[in-house]
């Protein structure tokens, strides 16, 4: 069973290959935690009572938090449904099976100061006739300048491109396709860098991948976090250094300037736009810090909080 569903998630959902990978391994470790094996598996015989007892037992002694608790039921899931469409199973267990309340973390991002720093950096090796140093500004780049999943970067290919450069055709999740505009700044160094491919003879193969080694082949995800992470710490940015930051970088920008929210979702490729709104508090705390220094009742009440404080500090000295 195991095999056909992934094949399933592979060439009807189009799940990507991490992916498929962590429904696999969410699924074995279930199974071995039953003490059957693949083969020795009997769906008919499972019970809500046994998904119950497995949340109990990765929470309370394997102590993984409620978000990874929840991606390993939904593969669980998923793979139920699939069991009852193939008639192999005819209940459904997880009906009553709740998710597990999960804290809501607001997005990381760069501020615009902060960033400000990091694309001036990028501009200024551009132009550079350097591949390596081309190939990781435009990695950078496209992170800020598309808020492309990492993902979705290593997978883009040159021809994912308009005729002039000015549009990409991004691929996201289960396969759904988005058109992201590029802004000039962005467009400039990818023509660079596509130029550099050609007269380097970097690509002397049938690869069509866009983030190249120097070797010629499709990067690797390990290299493009480094990558990331080099190029904010060089700028003194504090914190989580990663693509999804700059992903979160690119929305909460774009919010703040007044994107519309259905248009930050369409940019971002999000199936819901529930998981755009989450940008919105960011956008709100920076408001709220505006609303603190410049409204005129603010300031006001600190004119008057002074003197008061300082009354207070000379009682106690007395």
């Amino acid at each position: 069973m195991l095999p056909e569903f992934l094949t399933y998630l592979e060439a009807e959902r189009r799940y990507s290959p991490l992916t498929i990978r962590n429904y696999r391994r969410d699924i074995e470790r279930f199974l071995a935690w039953l003490g059957v094996d693949e083969a020795s598996f009997d769906p008919s015989q499972l019970r809500t009572e046994d998904i119950r007892e497995w949340i109990l037992y990765r929470t309370e002694k394997s102590h993984i938090g409620p978000a990874s608790m929840n991606r390993e039921v939904s593969s669980l899931r998923a793979l139920w449904h699939y069991l009852r469409r193939q008639g192999i199973v005819t209940q459904d267990i997880f009906r009553s099976v709740r998710s597990l309340r999960t804290p809501r973390r607001l997005p990381v991002f760069v501020p615009e100061s902060r960033m400000a720093y990091v694309i001036a950096d990028i501009n200024g090796r551009a132009g550079s006739e350097d591949f390596v140093t081309v190939r990781d500004a435009l990695t950078v780049a496209m992170f800020y300048g598309c808020g492309i999943r990492l993902a979705e970067l290593i997978a883009l290919n040159r021809n994912d491109f308009s005729d002039d450069y000015r549009q990409v055709r991004i691929r996201g999740k289960g396969d759904k396709e988005r058109i992201v505009p590029l802004v000039d700044p962005l467009r400039r160094i990818l023509v660079h860098y596509l130029q550099l491919i050609e007269r380097q003879n970097i690509c002397n193969s049938q690869e069509k991948a866009l983030i190249l080694t120097l070797k010629g082949a499709r990067i690797s995800r390990s290299v493009v976090r480094r990558i990331v992470e080099q190029a904010l710490n060089k700028e003194g940015i504090q914190g989580k250094k990663s693509p999804h930051v700059l992903r979160h970088t690119f929305a909460t920008h774009l919010l703040n300037h007044g994107a519309d929210m259905r248009e930050i979702q369409e940019l971002l490729g999000h199936s819901s736009l529930q998981a755009t709104q989450v940008y919105t508090h960011n956008s709100i705390t920076r408001l709220q810090e505006i609303y603190v220094k410049a409204h005129p009742r603010e300031r006001r009440k600190e004119e008057i909080e002074t003197p008061c404080d300082a009354a207070t500090e000379d009682t106690q000295a007395r």
